[in-house]
């Protein structure tokens, strides 16, 4: 082995040697981070029990003092009273009259007599096309069905009087039944040069611009009528039980500040494999056309509904570092008032509410202003 080859060997063991090293002091400062956390953890709960134990001890050897430097607190009476739930679900304003309207004979656009937002009325004129071809074609016709017209009258007269032949009376009746059935088909297609509203809505968009040429079947512009729309939402397939066409729901608009009552119309059939959830939609009158396509839209449904129960502010909920929950409630004994920690087992939660099933009796007062800065038996005063 020569000088250069033993060189990168070592230069190749020195590599990896470092990266090993690398590697295990990261690991090792995870480590440290996080006893550094459990320790930190561990002398926050011990400094709080031992705030307890001092506040304690003052209010024993100087009662008075004790008394005097009190918190003042604020009570809640607890009272059992009816608790609903809600199940909420994400929704989207829809609507199903949103058409786009197109030319069936095409041609230079030459009048249009809307512009984009504005709002039209079923009938209204829209919009009329250049077919002067046809009008021309329709002229000539004209011309030369008063001809065949005359041509048939006389040959009906004849015929009635028995003088000509059977066949030039048909002869002449066959050629006025095709000029007319021709200027019907060229009339009905001048009529599809002016494009009506077929529905009662707003202009949501124009796809072609006076002088521009559009062919057959060419979209014009898109109607969008949101005077009755609906929020279609996506619900998981536990809530099958409960959504059913029929129930009544609250819809709210966050965006909006609005808060709107309706019922379940449809409930889909299929429940999608991807995500395992089904569609529900409720429909809306939206005569202000507040409610815009792909607007938020928060559907609440009452799944549950508790009476005689007992609930309160969820904020006054307060958790031990073991996970265990507690309030603080309002003692009093010869010396005056003092609060007591007491531990509780919570229920549902809807809209910054807690069911209390054990722990609490209705009667008691809870604390319900100036909770965080207390200890279990501290001294208080009432505001």
């Amino acid at each position: 082995m020569n000088w250069n080859q033993y060189g990168k060997r070592n230069l190749s063991l020195l590599g990896l040697l470092l990266l090993v090293l690398f590697n295990w002091g990261c690991s090792k400062g995870d480590e440290q981070v996080k006893d550094k956390q459990a320790l930190l953890e561990q002398k926050r709960e011990e400094l709080r029990l031992l705030k307890q134990e001092i506040a304690t001890l003052e209010a024993e050897l100087n009662p008075e003092k004790q008394q005097d430097e009190s918190t003042l607190v604020r009570t809640l009476l607890v009272e059992k009273q009816t608790f609903k739930h809600y199940v909420e679900l994400q929704g989207s304003v829809q609507s199903d009259d949103l058409i786009t309207v197109s030319t069936e004979t095409g041609g230079r656009l030459i009048d249009l007599k809307v512009r984009e937002g504005q709002y039209v009325r079923k009938g209204q004129l829209l919009a009329r096309f250049d077919l002067s071809e046809l009008e021309k074609q329709l002229a000539e016709l004209e011309v030369s069905l008063d001809l065949a017209r005359e041509v048939y009258e006389r040959q009906k007269r004849l015929w009635e009087q028995e003088i000509g032949s059977e066949i030039q009376y048909l002869q002449a009746k066959n050629k006025f039944d095709r000029l007319e059935k021709t200027k019907e088909a060229l009339e009905t297609r001048l009529a599809k040069a002016q494009i009506y509203a077929p529905l009662s809505g707003q202009i949501e968009k124009l796809m072609v611009k006076p002088g521009e040429v559009a062919a057959p079947g060419m979209p014009v512009l898109q109607l969008l009528n949101t005077r009755k729309v609906k929020v279609v939402a996506e619900v998981p397939e536990n809530y099958l039980s409960i959504v059913k066409r029929g129930v009544k729901v609250e819809i709210e608009f966050p965006v909006l500040g609005l808060k709107r009552m309706a019922r379940i119309d449809a409930v889909g059939q299929l429940i999608n494999p991807s995500n395992r959830t089904f569609e529900a939609e409720a429909w809306l009158d939206n005569p202000d056309a507040l409610l815009k396509p792909n607007l938020l839209g928060v559907i609440r449904l009452n799944d549950k509904t508790l009476k005689n129960v007992i609930v309160v502010p969820a904020e006054l909920v307060q958790n031990e570092v073991g996970g265990k929950e507690f309030v603080f409630v309002l003692d009093k004994d010869e010396k005056g008032f003092l609060v007591r920690k007491t531990y509780v087992k919570t229920g549902l939660r809807q809209s910054g509410k807690v069911e209390i099933q054990e722990g609490l009796q209705a009667g008691q007062e809870l604390i319900a202003e100036g909770a965080y800065k207390l200890v279990d038996g501290q001294r208080v005063r009432l505001k």
